[in-house]
């Protein structure tokens, strides 16, 4: 019986480079641009989609939305060779400095988000600053322990309105431009943070991440680029803290909470580190799918860890990656030919060398 295998193919526009496509037809073009085009497509037509799914669910892409930008700001740290267990610091610190500035001054949301997304993310650079010496684990424990402790400075002196939070914040105009604005805002950070890993400041990054003493002994500033690598990952995270603030009219203690650190976490497992889209992928399946669990009550979390499992052991490259490794390639059924097939028992072989 003649014996099959599978034999995988390269498509033609992939085989031609890896990162630059040679664009020789309008089917390579689409071929290229289609996936992209095709997320954005349905990010900005999602708005519309409220009478056919309801309020609700237009409030949990807003929160995905939010998830995605502390997705990314994860991923960043992640190549930068910085693994943050504590995403909640940013977007509290941008729900807070926000919501300062709002009940403070009365200023309106479009002057509070810009000035509280920078700020913020200035303030937690300069908070990371002092720790940036340590590595891997050492520097996530830190990350985890900030949004603890000023969640309970926050409880024992009273400040920021204590435990009862700020509230009667104002709100943005209308829901439509607060989605709008955060799927701008994911769009530009994703797509803009991509094209920054990829160049030769991303190398340096990823560069420290793999080996910092080799980067050190080509006279490269660790600090400096470690600094830096925080305020851009600060950017995301403390934009959806404000959003988010304005979104519920409050901020308070859980805006420190738990949840805002490991779910972009499990996000970025889910679709795939250090490729910054990935998790946003991660966010939009596992936020929903949070949303979906909350009808099993206490199993919710059995059958979420579940899920994660099978992710992480069925698909550890990321599920972006293994997308794109499935539509760059096919697979089509070849017979196994004679010399290839000898080669494989080694017998036709042992019986050339005799000849």
């Amino acid at each position: 019986m003649q014996p099959y295998r599978k034999e995988r193919l390269d498509r033609g526009a992939k085989v031609r480079t890896e990162d630059i496509y040679a664009l020789a037809s309008l089917r390579d073009l689409v071929y290229a641009l289609g996936p992209r085009a095709l997320a954005v497509i349905a990010l900005l037509i999602a708005p519309f989609l409220e009478p056919l799914i309801g309020v609700y669910w237009m409030k949990v892409l807003l929160i995905t939305l939010v998830v995605s930008l502390l997705a990314v700001s994860w991923d960043v740290l992640a190549v930068a060779g910085l693994p943050s267990l504590g995403q909640a610091l940013f977007f509290g610190v941008g729900g807070y400095m926000t919501g300062y500035l709002n009940h403070q001054f009365g200023w309106p949301p479009g002057v509070c988000i810009p000035i509280a997304t920078v700020a913020g993310a200035a303030l937690c650079t300069a908070l990371l600053t002092p720790v940036l010496r340590l590595r891997g684990i050492y520097f996530g424990l830190i990350t985890l322990a900030l949004p603890l402790v000023f969640s309970r400075l926050i409880e024992a002196t009273k400040i920021l309105g204590g435990t009862e939070g700020l509230s009667g914040l104002d709100p943005l105009p209308n829901f439509t431009l607060e989605l709008y604005l955060g799927i701008a805002a994911v769009l530009f950070f994703a797509f803009a943070y991509r094209r920054l890993i990829e160049s030769d400041y991303g190398m340096v990054l990823q560069g420290i991440n793999a080996n910092d003493r080799v980067v050190l002994a080509s006279g490269i500033s660790l600090t400096k680029f470690k600094v830096e690598a925080v305020f851009l990952a600060a950017l995301p995270g403390t934009l959806g803290g404000a959003l988010l603030t304005h979104h519920y009219q409050f901020v308070g203690m859980p805006a420190f909470a738990m949840e805002y650190s490991l779910l972009p976490l499990a996000s970025a497992v889910v679709g795939g580190t250090g490729t910054l889209v990935g998790p946003v992928l991660g966010a939009f399946i596992l936020t929903p799918l949070s949303e979906v669990l909350r009808s099993f009550g206490t199993l919710r979390m059995v059958v979420y860890a579940i899920i994660l499992v099978v992710f992480a052991v069925g698909v550890p490259e990321g599920l972006l990656r293994f997308l794109q490794r499935k539509y760059h390639q096919f697979q089509r059924v070849v017979p196994v030919e004679e010399v290839a097939w000898s080669d494989g028992s080694g017998a036709d072989l042992a019986d050339r060398r005799t000849a």
